[in-house]
């Protein structure tokens, strides 16, 4: 069965996954994480696409990020995965890859989706139970989303800071989202999306995103047949790619 191609269109949130390679650890220590950051901020100045919330976890990691130019998303992530693996390997005296080979794409639609995407970032270290709270977590965008810890990497989104007229009403609002969990069924409409690198928004949502690229674009459970084949498509501002 072919590949399921990503869509990048330039504007538009994009809930990003990459994964250790066969799910193993691509963090080994504390300073590890550190370098990623790193590298993350350097590619995010270079490419200049502002990122909304992101997590780094074991064996795995989630952006959310807004590119100006479709082209954006692959350049970031080939870039951070060069520079980063380049460096573990220097730093454990290995060799090889580290990521698995392709990470995952979804499409958010904003106005519905965003702020859900970032609770669902956030809350990875909660459902691993490797924390109690999002705020006990180093390694995510929640301190600065949350609790107002600086954090140059972020770029809040428009629908963040219209939270709150200033950044306590903000983050107090933010923090009320928090209350309560995602229920099943929004935890599992956002994993089938990003499994399988598709959007993730209500039909018009999706009917404007078929009229962009002339394509049926929708995460279909297992089992279901496809309206019609995935094909590479280029478009102004747009970009699917197979890497």
């Amino acid at each position: 069965m072919p590949r399921r191609p990503r869509l990048h269109i330039a504007g538009y949130p994009h809930h990003l996954v990459q994964r250790g390679h066969n799910r193993a650890a691509c963090f080994f220590g504390e300073e590890d994480y550190q370098t990623y950051r790193h590298w993350l901020g350097e590619a995010l100045a270079k490419t200049g696409a502002a990122l909304h919330a992101y997590v780094l976890m074991t064996n795995h990691v989630h952006l959310l990020i807004t590119p100006q130019a479709a082209e954006d998303i692959p350049q970031l992530v080939m870039a951070i995965g060069r520079r980063y693996v380049q460096t573990i390997n220097k730093t454990y005296r290995r060799t090889g890859t580290l990521w698995d080979s392709r990470y995952k794409s979804s499409l958010i639609q904003t106005e519905t989706y965003l702020l859900r995407c970032q609770r669902y970032i956030e809350l990875n270290p909660v459902r691993a139970d490797m924390v109690r709270d999002p705020g006990e977590y180093p390694w995510s965008s929640y301190r600065a989303n949350g609790l107002g810890a600086s954090d140059p990497l972020l770029s809040p989104h428009a629908l963040y800071r219209e939270l709150g007229a200033s950044p306590d009403a903000r983050q107090a609002a933010y923090r009320e989202l928090f209350r309560t969990e995602l229920d099943e069924a929004a935890l599992a409409e956002l994993r089938l999306a990003i499994q399988q690198s598709q959007p993730i928004g209500n039909e018009r949502f999706l009917q404007h995103i078929e009229q962009m690229t002339g394509q049926r674009r929708e995460a279909r459970p297992c089992g279901r047949p496809r309206l019609e084949p995935d094909g590479p498509t280029v478009l102004t501002g747009q970009m699917e790619l197979g890497l």
